[in-house]
């Protein structure tokens, strides 16, 4: 039976990891500073580990008898929406490559064999609506948007030294907006998706929601089961290099409260206001991925459409719910 570590499996994406290697015959160890908030995990073994210290990512890839995982899956990262990703610039970068440093250094010093890093298209420069597709070439020459791209940019090519030093196989994934049920939906670290579910099942038939800026950028959103099977495949593939995994289908921000408010059988007025919007616009090649057999399962209605229902009822146990 293999052996998997899932860092970040308290989080939403490492969460619906866990499950997918449990489907797939894997003994797994979840580690994180925090467990799941909505359901158990399915881990085999859950271990609450803060990994921006060195001596937990040891542990976290040690097994009981002494041997390390086989693979390590690190997803363990300080982020959140286009909100928090702008306020929080010190927290991300500092608690980001802590726990990046010390995993990478302990995952090839000890021995894994594979290793998975979960990257950001926020490695990207911003793109003007219309450009032709990019591939994962054009992240340079490097200028991405934020500080969060920049850590992720950093923390690439040090899992590509390791990697090289140690002889360990290491695959790179550049998510685009992941979303799907059990994900945040509030606070300040959620995605737009969940944020736009949120506030569309806060108000009555005909209501008015706000969105940061005129609602033009354009964005790419990933169902998580898509997400998941992109990480899974790309682990198990000879793809070297970061590879681009996202949603072929590219919508702006009115088309996705437009979308939600469809899913909700309402009707929704949108206000604009000012707030961090990120760049205009993303469209990136999913050539590479697609080379594994990976094909997104999940257009923005299908996702939505499994997505609001749970948010719409967080919403009413939550007393946000009109009523």
């Amino acid at each position: 039976m293999k052996t998997a570590l899932v860092c970040g499996a308290g989080g939403f994406i490492g969460h619906h990891l866990v499950k997918r290697l449990k489907k797939e015959g894997y003994w797994v160890r979840g580690a994180d500073i925090k467990r799941p908030e909505f359901s158990k995990s399915a881990a085999d073994e859950f271990r609450v580990l803060d990994l921006r210290e060195a001596k937990n990512c040891v542990k976290a890839v040690t097994l009981a008898n002494g041997q390390v995982v086989d693979e390590v899956y690190q997803l363990a990262a300080d982020m959140g929406g286009m909100g928090f990703i702008h306020s929080a610039e010190c927290e991300i970068m500092h608690n980001s490559v802590l726990i990046n440093v010390h995993m990478t250094h302990a995952a090839g010093t000890l021995g894994v064999k594979r290793y998975f890093f979960s990257s950001s298209a926020c490695v990207y420069r911003d793109m003007k609506i219309g450009e032709p597709e990019m591939t994962e070439a054009g992240a340079y020459p490097a200028q991405p948007d934020n500080e969060y791209g920049w850590e992720k940019l950093y923390s690439e090519r040090m899992a590509m030294a390791f990697g090289r030093k140690y002889g360990m196989a290491v695959r790179l994934a550049r998510f685009q907006n992941c979303y799907g049920p059990e994900g945040t939906w509030r606070g300040g670290r959620e995605k737009a998706p969940a944020a736009m579910c949120r506030k569309v099942a806060g108000v009555p038939d005909g209501g008015e929601i706000e969105i940061w800026g005129d609602g033009t950028a354009v964005r790419s959103y990933t169902y998580v089961d898509d997400m998941v099977d992109g990480i899974f495949r790309l682990m198990h593939s000879d793809l070297e290099d970061a590879v681009n995994i996202g949603c072929p289908q590219y919508v702006n921000v009115r088309e996705l409260v437009e979308t939600v408010a469809a899913v909700a059988g309402r009707k929704i007025r949108i206000k604009s206001i000012p707030g961090p919007v990120g760049v205009m616009s993303r469209n990136f090649s999913n050539g590479r991925i697609e080379t594994t057999g990976w094909r997104s399962q999940f257009d923005l209605r299908k996702g939505i459409e499994l997505t609001y229902p749970w948010i719409a009822e967080q919403c009413r146990k939550a007393g946000l719910a009109p009523g």
